[in-house]
């Protein structure tokens, strides 16, 4: 059996993973950016073990296309997700860099 520990480091990776490939694609525009951030928090925070989320998209890549939209794509995404399994927390993010939409866990910590 996983420890607390590493089982909010696999909930805070596996949202990640699960967000990314859910929404990239999803048609988004500057003017409707605010709410597929909220759309996006809101859906997965309703998973277990999500203690936090907080989503921002970088609208200075939105290339509208003949219709007026974008596609959301993985290096607009930052994601900071914070998952609390029993007294362990874990910081994980999704963000770009350089050309590549690169997920890491930031940290880990007990609460008392």
């Amino acid at each position: 059996m996983a420890s607390e520990h590493d089982q909010a480091i696999f909930e805070a990776a596996i949202k990640l993973g699960a967000l990314y490939h859910q929404w990239v694609g999803t048609p988004v525009s500057p003017s409707t950016a605010s709410l597929l951030e909220s759309a996006i928090q809101e859906s997965v925070s309703l998973q277990p073990y999500v203690a936090d989320i907080h989503v921002s998209l970088d609208r200075s890549q939105m290339a509208e296309n003949i219709f007026g939209y974008s596609e959301l794509r993985g290096t607009m995404l930052t994601v900071d997700i914070i998952t609390k399994v029993g007294s362990s927390c874990c910081h994980a993010r999704l963000q770009r860099r350089g050309d590549y939409p690169l997920m890491e866990i930031v940290s880990c910590h007990e609460e008392p």
